[in-house]
């Protein structure tokens, strides 16, 4: 990635796969907006940032700061979780609502609060966390799938948008992410550094699958 003077948005950037992602744009001497729901340790070249991106209003508030401190040239929405498995009979209102908050609605306020700055420079890298439940769901998964599925379906709607203005919208897919068993957070921060560089200028609307050994 060429990350001269750039400025990376990373949203959670305090869960398992977001201090990866840090370290490796900052690798690249890019100054990364790095956003948690504790505020992420200062660094050099890093802005910590605290917020609920459940909340439209934190959402817009990050966008806002993180465009002061410079334009945002990448955002790496890498926030998300996995609460709750059962069947659709056994799913909870709580457990529904809370998968799609924190898998979708977030990613929905970020990418809202994002896009008017990318658009009105013609130029941007969107790259968010998918899964690979959200594209093969299985039994016993509805709530995570489902909410996956919709951030999947959600960057496609981005990247149709966005195609010719110099901004692209892609998602990588892991499945568990986890060196030993699945794929190694190194592995997908690789991934994400490329997808954000002007060697994949021309990839838009991808869903990336990153399954490593599982």
């Amino acid at each position: 990635m060429d990350a001269d003077s750039k400025l990376v948005l990373v949203t959670g950037a305090t869960g398992h796969l977001g201090p990866a992602v840090v370290e490796a744009f900052l690798q690249t001497g890019a100054v990364v907006a790095a956003v948690g729901r504790q505020t992420p340790p200062p660094r050099e070249r890093v802005i910590p940032m605290a917020a609920d991106l459940t909340v439209p209003e934190d959402a817009a508030r990050v966008a806002a700061q993180a465009a002061a401190a410079g334009p945002i040239d990448v955002l790496v929405h890498a926030l998300g979780g996995f609460a709750s498995g059962g069947a659709v009979d056994e799913t909870s209102d709580a457990i529904w609502r809370g998968m799609m908050d924190l898998n979708l609605n977030a990613a929905f306020y970020v990418l809202r609060a994002v896009l008017p700055h990318m658009k009105a420079r013609g130029r941007g890298r969107i790259i968010a966390v998918g899964s690979r439940s959200g594209a093969a769901p299985a039994g016993g998964l509805a709530a995570y799938s489902v909410s996956k599925a919709g951030l999947h379906a959600l960057i496609e709607c981005v990247a149709a948008e966005v195609e010719g203005t110099g901004i692209t919208a892609n998602a990588v897919l892991p499945s568990f992410i986890d060196a030993a068993k699945g794929v190694s957070p190194d592995s997908i921060a690789r991934l994400i550094v490329w997808l954000a560089g002007p060697e994949a200028a021309d990839v838009n609307g991808a869903l990336i699958p990153i399954y490593g050994r599982a």
